[in-house]
Formats: structure tokens, C-alpha cells, sequence
């Protein structure tokens, strides 16, 4: 699915960045009482009570006399956005037998109608100012919690307090009638029965089996059809008056102003504000508990074997442990650091045998706490047979052997590497810590009852403790893990008669004999010992781009690099290298290995590196190897930093120069694929990802999901007669924005991509070949998934364009679609009731010269399916036939706009416009109109799109029904829906 943002990547051109800064700061405007709950001097704020965390001095802590807390901070990424979080401690947890589902309902009612917004009046709003719809505005609802969010672009002082303003009406006096209710009912319904299916059906049992006994075991937050379709109003302002309260609420605040400023506001609007009646204590989680009888060394409790035909096995076993509030000290913290390292190195042994050929694809341990109800020590793996028992055993027997026999010192070393790198590297990068991500980690803090650290902190923690822990330790640790109250497990096959509960709990019950061979010797690696890619390559060009500072780079070889040097991201480098002609290089009957490569291409190895070379050279460095496959080109791609660009750089060039064919990760990758595949009948969501790319590209077998006939005949020696000639031909374009230091870098790119052989040239073939798209009034594309019989899914698509020359009109369409969508969810979610996420996107490849389209797509009841084909059809009729109104296109342009100003203050955005201008220079023309071209238009220039691409041709139509059910085609009537409204949405768990 297109995304406006991935849309970006394609765009290709850029904006000086002058012409992208907002025209006013957030700083100036009124000035508001000073605060009066700060905790300040010697007063202990509320996050650090029974706490010697050192503060995060950065935030201002406040507590109110009502008794809600805040917290607020200065940030200024991106420029001029606040990010708001209201957590109202009020989940699934809170709710009684009857209320199962109202704290997401709501979360609904909520952005529906409150205080100071009329019906469906929120998202209208945020939209005027800029507020992206489902990003900027959303919320969420967990089992302990609710959280409302606002990521407010282009702040100004009266936008800051509008928003203040009107969120304290939505926490404080939501308008919870009759008349709401049924409008926002059949919407969660939707949304219930959209997340329904296979999936959902075992996370629900598994979850009921972990947590027998407790809560936990029995609150989903999306709740049941009967608690919902039977919610009153005042059965909803009681949950309301309950749980919503100061007492039970936490503001916090990060963004581009004053944050003495966002405590005065919150002071303000929630200053006043007294919960109603007495305070209602949270009710009791409860505690998991062992069944009577349970043998107390190994306490084997409830178990479950489920059988779903279209899931791949799975097997899950569980320690839990009460969870009980702790007092986060530095002590605390150590112990936490050390047990992270204990799991880490029972993970890498994991994963070493499933690459070394064992009876299992993937495992996987973790250590959680959960909701507040359980800390537990989860094992998972997926067999890769029906046997089992036999992969239960051998997952045991490795775990059981972390249990008897302490880890080397160089198995510890090796994961406190990995960590260090981690916590230099955030505070390398702090100065680029999003406000949103800082607002949220206050809000997860509090849900868990915990502090909030600066990064320094937790380096300076880890590396305090880190030359403490011994090996003897990490085996007490790793053994205290390795225990619970009780044992649990769950099992998924699909396969009738595999298995019973009484087979899982028997399996637990045996003897484990450990796993003596599953320790890693230690086998050191550097990349001073490699091989060199050969003779430093001849610079024949070198010269400035002419825009932001960009050098451009050519070698003799026909390298092309474009390198931005820049402070704007400390710590931080993004390398993105392209080359080849993507899906065009390869035939229709090769999709296997298109997928294949995807995932197997960097674990084939290169050089004198296999996988776990690969992973020991790479051990405490910020390293990535990723390979994207797209319409037109492959990409090697990766985030480092300065200090590791170098060897970053070598194991790009050494893939090609020297790539290496171990069969393993390609078998694997097979499996992985065929055991996953059935999956993909599991729901019409599904579906639409394995089917829709192949159909609407007019069954382009490059575009097929391989399938297990497909992936049955691929072999590792045809992976490698396909993908060798690939790593050899097409210049490549390597280009590398971020901090570093760029002589140094020059030179690397002479010694490694520079001194690569000249490349082979890309097939005209291959060149000249764009993806189809099928003939006008082709026949409703029909397909079947085997998930509940209440879902399907439609689609509808008009063919596009494509190049570098169409770029203005694509952007203009960005806002035609904005357009498109906001009447599409106006009428299948709001006025039918139909659909809880209806979407419209658009596709324009700038490096071909066609195949880009616009997507109008809904997930529904099968009975639905003509409804959204009679509302896509009517939409863009409409749209072609009526210019829109002035405030409908300021609430489809301002966030475009806005989106724009705060992606350019990264260098990804950059990096993505400017890729590609080496080899073609005219993807720079159109920069100075980029802005533009998102954010101002005319009523009739969209008019004039909209008959051009929506009306010129019937759209092209695919439905996924559930198996056995015919095609409807019956359109039921639905209310007209107004182009001048926007209903609110949210999204919940």
C-alpha cells in the first residue's frame, strides 16, 4: 500500500530549505499565568518518588491539587510541532462484565461530540490547522490504559491553546447520547469484525490460557458484540464519570515552545476540573496461579492445542510471575540490564541452531511485563515439521543447558557490545529524539510505574554494571527467568488429531536433557582481516551538486555518488545505494526468487562471511544491510553512523564483488515462505496483500506471491544462476546523507565501491519494460479467503502515469486523493456504517514512464462489497463533474502542507527526492514547485484531474469475499453523504 509518506520517496526533487522553514515560530504570541503545581527545587517530582534515577532535567514536572500530573519539555524536532499525550488510567482492565469494550467505545464518543465540538466537528479541525487524519490525531486503547494524541504542526500560540482547549472539553465532558452512540457503535463494530479471523481467534485463546484466572485472561479491549450493540448512555457516562478524573490522568507535552507555557494551559483548561463522587480504586488484576496439585519444580498449568488450517504451527510456552510495583533505582535498573543480557545470549544460541539445520525455523525468548498482571518469560518457535515434539525438545534442551553451565565471557561481551552501541548511540542522536517519541515514553513509563531516564543515564548505568556481572551471575539470572508460579502453554497447528492438551502438557512434563553443544566458541573477526575489494578507483568528476551543499562523485568504473555532510542529524548517516533494474530484470516465472532475494540475499553470505561471521563483525557496531527490490532498481540500504560508514561501505561493494552462495538462508527463506503461505487465506486484508499487486498489474507474474509450487521448485543453485548476473549489471548510485567526515569518505568509496570491476549493462529488456494495467471494463476480479464469513474487502483503481516529467501532476493528485478520501470515509464509515478504514492512496513511479494509479480501498461486510463500488464510482463522478468547495480543499492541503515542512528537516527526506539525479539530472527541475504543487491548487484543477484520471474510464474493481459466498450486487441504500464534514476516527486495540 502507498502511503502519502512512501509517496514522498518517489517525488525525487527537492526544496532549498529556506523555502520549506514556516513563516512564524511558535514562540510568539500571549502569555499565560505562571504555573502554579511545578515541582521545582528540592521537591522530588512524581515520576521519581522512591526512585534515585537521576532526572531527566529536561522535563518540568507538575502536580495539581485535583491530582492529575504533568509533564512538559522544549523540542524542537521537527520545528514548530507540540506533541500532546492524555493517558487516562482506564482500560479493558477497568471495565465490569457489562462494560466489556466501552473504554475503546469511549475513546470513540470522545473525538465524536464533546464540549466544545460539535458531531464529527474534531477532525475538521485538526485538519484546518494542519493535523494529519489518523496520524497527527488518534488515540488508543490497551488493556490499562487510554491515550489520546495530537502532533500539531505549525504551532502557534492561539493554535497551542485552541487545541489545549479543546481537548480538555473531549477528557472532561464528552457528549455521550443516544443519538452518538448509534452512530459510533457500528463503527467499532466494523473495526471488531475487520480485526477478526484466524489471527484473532488464537491471540484471544492464548491469551485466556496464559492468564487463566486473572483479568487479563478475559478483557480484549475491542470488547464483545453484546456488551457493545447493549451500551446505554448512561451506562457510558458512568464508565465515564468513574475512570475519567484528574486523579487518573497525565498530560504530558513536548514540542517547539515554552513548556512553562504548556503547564500554564494545562493548568488553565484541567486546573478546575474534580472528578465526581468518590475515587474508585483500580480493581484487582489478579495474580497467575498454579493449579491445585501442580508438581511446585515444574508447574505445568493450563494448556491449549488449537487447530487453525491456514496458520503455521506454532508452539508457545510461558513462566509467569505476579507482577508487583518496584522502586526504579540504579540497583533496579542493573538487574534488569544484566537479566537483558541473559536472554540476549540464550537468543543467539537459538538462533544459531535454527541456521545450522534444526528441527525448528525460528525461536524466540523474551522477558515482559504484561499489563501490569504478569512478568513472565515467553519461549516461542515454529517446528518445522509436524513432529513437533521433537522441536519442543531440542528448543528445551538449549534453554535447559543456559540453566546448568555459565556463559563464557566472551558470550557476555559479545551482547554488552551490542547494548553499549545501542545506548551511544541514542545519545549520539539526542538532539534528533522526536517530541512525539519523548511525550510517548513519558505515557509508557507511567503505565509500567516507572521513571523516565535521559540517555546518558542509561549509558552511564549499563556501563556501571556492565564490568560487575560475571558469568555465574548471568546463570543465576538466566535460572531466575527460567521460573514461575505457574507454566502455561499454547499450541497452533493446522493439522486435525496432531495434537491434544493433554499431548502439549505431557511433552512439558518430560525430562529435558540439555543441549551441551549449544554454547558459541568464540571466533573473533575483523574487517582488517578482509580482503581488499581491489585497486582504489580513478575519481574522473567531482563537483558540487548545486543544491544543499551535495558533492557529486564519479569514478572511472561508473560509480556515482552524491554525499551531503551535515550536523542536522548528530550521530546519524543514511546510505541508500541503487543499481540494477529491479522487478524488470526478472522473467514472470521467477517471482520465487524476487522473494527470496528479499530475505535471503544478505544471509547467503559474501566474501569469507557467512551469517554468523556477519554477525560477529558487526557485534557492538550501528550497522544495517537491507534490500529493497523495487519497480525499477535494487537497493542496498542502511542506517549507520560516522564511525562505522566505512565498513559499512566495504560490505556493500564485497556483496558484489565477492557474493557468497551458502544454500541454508535460501532453504530457510523457502520454508519460512511455504510454512506462511496458507496464511494468506486467513482474511480479505490478507488477500489484498498477497493478490492485489499481481491483478492490478493485469497478472504480471513478477508481481505474484510465490506460492508453495513455486517455492517447492526454487533451488539454491537456481537462486544463484538468477541473482548472480543481477549483482553484476547497472551503474551504481550510492548516496550517503548524515554526519560523517566526507574526505574520509571519499577515499573509502575509491577503495571499495569505487574499485569494483566496470558494471555489466541492464538488458533493454529489461529497461523499456513498465507494469500493465488491465483493459477498461474488465470483469470484477474475484477472490475467496477462508476467514470469517462477515468480512470482504473492495477495491477500486484508475490507471495513472509515471516520470520524472509528470511530476507537478502527481503531487497535484496527492490532494485530489486527500480529497477522495475524506468523502470515501464520510461515506462508508459515517453514513453506511459499513467500513471502520476505508482508504484512497496514489502511486506514481517516477524512473518509468508509466504504471502509477490511483487505490480507493475498504475492508466490510460481504453485503457491503456494492456499496463501496457505487460510493468509489459516485465519489469520483462527482469529483470530476464538481469543483470542491474552498474549506473541503484547505482541509485536504494544509496537512499536505504541513507534512512537507516537517519531513524536510530530516535527511531521509532528502536523501528520497534526490536519489536518482546522478544518472538524471531532470528530477532537479521541478524543485522549486514542490511545496507548491502539494499545497496550493485550484477547485478546478482538481476538477479538471479528477475527469482526466477518475471519470475518463471505469475503475478497475477486485473483491475478496469469504469462501463459498457469492459476489452481492445488490447496492443497499445508504444516507447522502456531505462533502462539507469530516466524521472523527480513532484507533484502538
Amino acid at each position: 500500500m502507498i502511503t502519502f509518506t512512501r509517496a514522498l520517496r518517489h517525488t525525487a526533487l527537492l526544496l532549498p530549505l529556506a523555502l520549506l522553514a514556516p513563516q512564524a515560530t511558535a514562540q510568539d504570541g500571549a502569555v499565560h499565568s505562571a504555573p502554579q503545581a511545578l515541582q521545582t527545587g528540592d521537591e522530588t517530582p512524581w515520576i521519581y518518588i522512591d526512585s534515585d534515577v537521576p532526572r531527566d532535567k529536561e522535563w518540568l514536572w507538575g502536580a495539581m491539587d485535583n491530582g492529575l500530573r504533568y509533564a512538559t519539555r522544549k523540542n524542537g524536532v521537527p520545528p514548530n510541532q507540540i506533541s500532546i499525550r492524555v493517558r487516562i488510567d482506564a482500560g479493558s482492565l477497568h471495565e465490569r462484565d457489562s462494560e466489556r469494550g466501552f473504554a475503546h467505545l469511549l475513546e470513540h464518543l470522545s473525538f465524536r461530540e464533546s464540549k466544545y465540538l460539535g458531531q464529527g466537528e474534531a477532525i475538521p479541525t485538526w485538519q484546518r490547522l494542519g493535523a494529519t487524519f489518523g496520524s497527527d490525531t488518534n488515540a488508543e486503547t490497551s488493556p490499562t490504559h487510554t491515550v489520546y494524541k495530537l502532533d500539531l504542526p505549525n504551532a502557534t500560540p492561539a493554535k497551542i491553546e485552541e487545541s489545549f482547549k479543546l481537548i480538555s472539553g473531549m477528557m472532561r465532558e464528552p457528549v455521550l447520547s443516544t443519538e452518538n452512540l448509534a452512530a459510533e457503535v457500528p463503527i467499532v463494530l466494523a473495526e471488531k469484525r475487520e480485526r477478526g479471523g484466524p489471527a484473532v481467534r488464537v491471540g484471544d485463546k492464548s491469551r485466556e490460557t496464559y492468564f487463566a484466572g486473572q483479568l487479563l485472561g478475559v478483557r480484549s479491549p475491542i470488547g464483545t458484540e453484546e456488551t457493545l450493540i447493549g451500551a446505554t448512555a448512561p451506562a457510558m457516562q458512568a464508565f465515564h464519570d468513574r475512570w475519567y478524573r484528574p486523579e487518573n490522568t497525565v498530560i504530558s507535552v513536548a514540542g517547539d515552545f515554552d513548556p512553562m507555557q504548556f503547564a500554564a494551559l494545562i493548568e488553565k483548561y484541567f486546573g478546575d476540573w474534580q472528578g465526581k463522587g468518590p475515587l474508585t480504586p483500580a480493581p484487582d488484576f489478579g495474580d497467575p496461579v498454579a493449579p491445585a496439585g501442580a508438581d511446585p519444580d515444574n508447574p505445568i498449568g493450563e494448556v491449549v492445542a488449537m487447530v487453525e488450517p491456514d496458520l503455521q504451527r506454532t508452539f508457545s510456552y510461558v513462566y509467569l510471575r505476579p507482577w508487583r510495583q518496584v522502586k526504579d533505582t540504579v540497583e533496579y535498573n542493573e538487574g534488569r540490564l544484566a537479566d537483558s543480557l541473559a536472554i540476549a545470549i540464550v537468543q543467539r544460541r537459538l538462533e544459531a541452531r535454527a541456521r545450522a539445520g534444526g528441527s525448528f525455523l525460528y525461536a524466540d525468548i523474551r522477558d515482559s511485563k504484561v499489563s501490569r498482571s504478569a512478568n513472565l518469560t515467553s519461549i516461542s518457535f515454529t517446528p518445522l515439521s509436524a513432529d513437533w515434539r521433537t522441536a519442543l525438545a531440542e528448543v528445551r534442551g538449549i534453554i535447559a543447558d543456559a540453566t546448568m553451565t555459565p556463559p563464557t565471557q566472551e558470550e557476555i561481551d559479545r551482547e554488552a557490545a551490542e547494548y553499549d552501541s545501542i545506548f551511544v548511540s541514542l545519545v549520539e542522536q539526542r538532539a534528533v529524539m522526536a517530541g512525539s517519541g519523548l511525550a510517548d515514553e513519558v505515557v509508557d513509563a507511567v503505565d509500567i510505574r516507572e521513571a523516565v531516564a535521559a540517555p546518558e543515564t542509561f549509558l552511564e548505568v549499563f556501563r556501571g554494571m556492565k564490568d560487575k556481572v560475571t558469568p555465574q551471575e548471568i546463570l543465576e539470572r538466566t535460572r531466575n527467568l527460567l521460573k514461575g508460579n505457574v507454566i502455561r502453554a499454547a499450541y497452533v497447528t493446522p493439522a486435525i488429531g496432531e495434537a491434544t492438551d493433554a499431548d502439549v502438557k505431557a511433552a512439558l512434563q518430560q525430562e529435558v536433557v540439555p543441549a551441551t553443544d549449544a554454547r558459541l566458541a568464540a571466533k573473533s573477526i575483523s574487517f582488517d582481516e578482509l580482503p581488499p575489494i581491489g585497486e582504489p578507483g580513478t575519481i574522473i568528476s567531482q563537483r558540487p551538486l548545486g543544491i544543499l551543499g551535495i558533492e557529486r562523485i564519479e569514478f572511472a568504473n561508473g560509480t556515482r555518488a552524491l554525499l551531503w555532510s551535515n550536523g542536522a542529524e548528530p550521530g546519524r548517516v543514511s546510505v541508500r545505494m541503487r543499481f540494477g533494474a529491479g522487478l524488470r530484470a526478472f522473467s514472470e516465472d521467477q517471482a520465487a526468487y524476487i522473494s527470496l532475494g528479499e530475505s535471503a540475499l544478505v544471509g547467503s553470505g559474501q566474501g569469507e562471511l557467512g551469517q554468523e561471521e556477519l554477525d560477529r563483525i558487526t557485534t557492538g557496531r550501528v550497522m544495517g544491510f537491507n534490500v529493497e527490490i523495487t519497480d525499477s532498481e535494487f537497493v542496498f540500504a542502511a542506517q549507520t553512523r560516522g564511525a562505522d560508514l566505512d565498513d559499512q561501505l566495504y560490505l556493500f561493494a564485497n556483496k558484489l564483488s565477492d557474493p557468497r552462495w551458502d544454500p541454508n538462508p535460501v532453504l530457510r527463506s523457502k520454508a519460512a515462505q511455504s510454512l506462511s503461505y496458507a496464511g494468506y487465506a486467513t482474511s480479505p486484508g490478507a488477500v489484498l496483500q498477497r493478490d492485489l499487486e499481481y491483478y492490478v498489474t493485469d497478472q504480471d507474474g513478477r508481481y505474484k506471491t510465490a506460492d508453495t509450487d513455486d517455492l517447492a521448485a526454487a533451488t539454491p543453485q537456481s537462486f544463484r544462476e538468477v541473482w548472480a548476473p543481477l549483482l553484476e549489471q547497472g551503474d551504481i548510485e550510492i548516496v550517503i546523507f548524515g554526519d560523517f567526515d566526507q574526505p574520509r569518505t571519499v577515499e573509502t568509496l575509491r577503495k571499495t565501491l569505487g574499485a569494483l570491476p566496470p558494471r555489466k549493462p541492464v538488458p533493454v529488456s529489461a529497461l523499456v519494460s513498465v507494469p500493465a494495467f488491465p483493459d477498461a471494463g474488465s470483469d470484477t476480479i474475484v477472490r475467496e479467503h477462508r476467514g470469517d464469513a462477515n468480512q470482504a474487502a473492495a477495491v477500486v483503481a484508475w490507471p495513472t502515469g509515471g516520470g520524472v516529467a509528470g511530476l507537478p501532476e502527481s503531487r497535484q493528485l496527492e490532494i485530489l486523493v486527500s480529497l477522495f478520501n475524506n468523502r470515501l470515509i464520510d461515506t462508508m464509515r459515517e453514513r453506511a456504517g459499513a467500513s471502520y478504514s476505508p482508504t484512497v492512496f496514489s502511486n506514481w513511479p517516477v524512473d518509468l514512464s508509466s504504471g502509477g494509479r490511483i487505490t480507493a480501498l475498504a475492508q466490510l461486510k460481504p453485503e457491503d462489497v456494492p456499496v463501496f463500488f457505487a460510493a468509489a464510482d459516485s465519489i469520483a463522478q462527482d469529483l470530476a463533474a464538481n469543483p470542491p468547495g474552498a474549506d473541503e480543499l484547505a482541509r485536504a492541503t494544509e496537512p499536505l502542507k504541513q507534512q512537507i515542512t516537517r519531513a524536510s528537516t530530516g535527511n531521509l527526506f532528502w536523501l528520497y527526492q534526490i536519489q536518482g539525479s546522478s544518472a538524471n539530472p531532470s528530477r532537479l527541475y521541478s524543485l522549486r514547485s514542490l511545496r507548491s504543487d502539494y499545497s496550493e491548487t485550484t477547485p478546478e484543477r482538481m476538477q479538471a484531474l479528477a475527469a482526466r484520471y477518475l471519470a475518463s474510464r471505469p475503475g478497475w474493481r477486485m473483491a475478496i469475499i469469504p469462501e463459498g459466498q457469492e459476489l452481492v450486487t445488490n447496492v443497499r441504500d445508504i444516507p447522502p453523504a456531505p462533502v462539507t464534514a469530516l466524521p472523527p476516527q480513532t484507533t484502538g486495540r
